[in-house]
């Protein structure tokens, strides 16, 4: 049975918990399993170390800092916006997670934090950023 190394493609189930043990993301909810090829940068340097040498059939749990999971928070990434700039159709709340269109087309999400006047404070952290985590995960296949 193969162990998970650098250059692995892994096929698996994971649920992310905060601390608090209420759920951030689960592949379970849709019972879609997450297919992983090892260090194409789609999980954190930490998160995969966590997946290294298991095998299929493998279940494990790992707690993550906030420092070695998604980071902490960057203050420049709260940027304030006018309300102009939101059409009519969004709903400007705080809380209200939105997808913001970057240059190269892509799409980011921000996190309304505050509402003053006509200034909107969108946060562009993951929205993840600063929570301890945990990761468990459920090894389907390694090849």
């Amino acid at each position: 049975m193969l162990e998970i190394n650098q250059s692995s493609v892994v096929l698996m189930h994971f649920d992310l918990k905060l601390s608090d043990g209420s759920a951030a993301d689960s592949t379970r909810v849709n019972n879609k399993p997450a297919k992983l090829q090892m260090g194409d940068g789609s999980l954190t340097a930490n998160f995969e170390a966590c997946l290294l040498g298991l095998k299929e059939g493998d279940k494990k749990s790992f707690t993550l800092q906030a420092d070695e999971a998604f980071g902490m928070p960057n203050p420049d990434n709260m940027h304030h916006m006018d309300k102009s700039r939101f059409s009519a159709e969004t709903p400007i709340e705080v809380g209200t997670i939105i997808a913001f269109s970057q240059p190269d087309g892509s799409e980011i999400p921000g996190i309304i934090r505050d509402i003053a006047g006509d200034s909107v404070t969108v946060d562009f952290n993951h929205p993840l950023a600063g929570q301890t985590v945990i990761f468990d995960v459920e090894i389907l296949s390694v090849s």
